[in-house]
């Protein structure tokens, strides 16, 4: 099933005529997403969400024709952490001229598989903006958000992680992904993405262990990620999953672990809030107070979105901000 134009359009309605809320975003200062979206910890699971991605081999053969991954590997992150943290953080119009943009990005990715994996036969077509390929994409960003969140924060009582799936099913739509394609609550949602990691539809391909090894080596970025994250991320993996990407996860590995889930914790909590919490979070806060972005928020935006501002309801222009104050 792909998601027409028609019926993306249909979702973004909805989200505009929603009541409005703080800041006028999709959600509000109140919401469990923005308490748990705000924590830089998320950062954690980054390299977790991106394998199980490119673990469906149609993500893993869209990603794989697109050459500017490895021209400019921190320009995609910054364009994927600009988008998630715009309709979670911006105001619904920023929501919503974003999720506009994915879906015209999404849109021109249609080809076919160069070879079989799992269930998908060479030559059969993949397109971005079909309802299973979002659903999971979606999915491993709740999912991996809330392990990372566990991993140096307290964790979610029973009654709050059912908040944040309701959430996130609003937060679904600007993917264009139907609520009635949704599991009804946390516990559907776990038993989803459970029966997914179990299931033939993700499979390693040539191409996703290709560009895992090249991000996690450090061949694409310069600079590979320190020892003790891949350890973490290979650990937060399924096993099968973790042995098809070739990830080391021997005695090493696994103290190596084990010793982060214990520095880690401590040093984040000594973190003040303006380091600990993101900066289009940060951006949002005073938005509702009324402000400009600080300095020093806009310095932190550089490092999470790779620039000042989160993207404006305009295209290619700046959000309009009042003289800082002060």
């Amino acid at each position: 099933m792909i998601v027409s134009e028609a019926d993306f359009e249909t979702g973004l309605d909805e989200v505009m005529s929603a009541p409005a809320v703080a800041g006028d975003g999709v959600l509000g200062p109140d919401s469990v997403m923005w308490r748990v979206h705000r924590e830089a910890a998320l950062f954690l699971g980054a390299g977790r969400a991106l394998l199980l991605q490119l673990a469906h081999p149609w993500v893993a053969a869209g990603i794989a024709e697109q050459s500017k991954v490895f021209a400019d590997p921190l320009g995609r992150f910054h364009r994927t952490f600009s988008i998630v943290y715009t309709m979670v953080f911006g105001t619904r119009a920023q929501a919503v001229a974003v999720a506009r943009r994915l879906y015209r990005r999404h849109a021109a990715v249609d080809g076919v598989m160069p070879e079989t994996v799992g269930p998908f036969v060479a030559g059969s077509r993949y397109r971005a903006n079909d309802v299973e390929a979002l659903r999971w994409v979606h999915a491993t960003l709740v999912e991996t958000a809330m392990m990372s969140y566990g991993l140096l924060c307290p964790p979610l009582a029973a009654i709050e992680r059912e908040q944040y799936w309701r959430e996130a099913m609003r937060f679904a739509r600007l993917f264009g992904i139907p609520h009635d394609m949704l599991p009804r609550d946390w516990d559907a949602f776990k038993a989803y993405t459970a029966g997914m990691m179990a299931s033939e539809t993700l499979t390693v391909s040539t191409a996703a262990r290709d560009i895992a090894r090249r991000i996690f080596s450090g061949e694409a970025t310069v600079i590979g990620p320190p020892r003790w994250f891949t350890a973490l991320t290979a650990e937060m993996l399924p096993e099968r999953l973790r042995l098809a990407f070739d990830l080391p996860h021997g005695e090493r590995e696994r103290r190596s672990a084990a010793r982060a889930r214990v520095w880690l914790p401590r040093a984040y909590a000594m973190l003040p809030d303006r380091l600990r919490t993101v900066g289009p979070y940060q951006e949002a806060m005073a938005r509702i107070r009324g402000n400009a972005c600080p300095p020093f928020t806009r310095l932190l935006n550089r490092a999470w979105i790779g620039q000042p501002l989160m993207p404006a309801a305009g295209v290619g222009a700046a959000t309009p901000q009042r003289k800082a104050s002060g």
